[in-house]
């Protein structure tokens, strides 16, 4: 069976209504096997109109597997089998009373072995509805801290690739090994203006073979 068919059937199996299994398309791309599932989870809450509470689950969970050890080594651990797992989960999912497509995720991640890319599903998950109110994504990188001016200057410039509707939600991070110059990824655009970038690009010129 095809990925595509797949997924249209994970979406029906989150889903908790009868409403048809087409997937409801999400206002970003998301890619890899983390942003399928993203996906899907986003079609089956979209049906079931708990975007939000989906949302809110999921922040929750990875809060607690941040701060959590004994969670971590539950869905980490590759010695505890898949349906041990899954009837763990599903009894949390019940305490702590998750919507229901959330915990059919957490179910059929446990079965399928999955629960490995739990994080990144959430991401994704996450960049999906950071879209969905019109909010642009933006993480930048430099190698020293922006000063406040910088910050205010870089947004007023990341604004020129935002539709009329749409805000911008930045996040800026510090990675001396940038040198200089800064690492821009807004949506799905990605730009390297690093001089660590520069610096490898002329090293592979001046080292190549001749």
């Amino acid at each position: 069976m095809a990925a595509s068919g797949k997924f249209t059937i994970l979406a029906r199996q989150l889903s908790t209504s009868s409403a048809a299994a087409q997937l409801v398309k999400p206002p970003v791309q998301v890619f890899g096997l983390e942003g399928r599932y993203a996906c899907a989870l986003y079609s089956a809450a979209s049906k079931t109109k708990a975007l939000d509470a989906v949302e809110k689950d999921l922040k929750g969970l990875q809060s607690q597997m941040r701060s959590d050890p004994k969670m971590r080594d539950l869905l980490r651990d590759p010695t505890t089998k898949r349906n041990v797992k899954a009837a763990a989960l599903k009894d949390v999912a019940a305490k702590v009373k998750f919507n229901a497509a959330t915990g059919n995720l957490l179910t059929l991640l446990a079965e399928n072995g999955r629960l490995g890319r739990l994080d990144g599903i959430i991401n994704a998950y996450s960049l999906i509805m950071a879209a969905e109110r019109g909010e642009v994504v933006c993480e930048v990188k430099t190698a020293k801290p922006l000063d406040d001016a910088q910050r205010k200057q870089l947004e007023n410039a990341l604004k020129a690739f935002l539709k009329p509707n749409q805000t911008i939600q930045l996040t800026a991070k510090v990675d001396p090994a940038l040198i200089g110059g800064m690492v821009v990824s807004i949506g799905d655009k990605y730009v390297d203006m690093s001089v660590a970038s520069k610096i490898k690009k002329y090293t592979d010129v001046i080292t190549a073979p001749v």
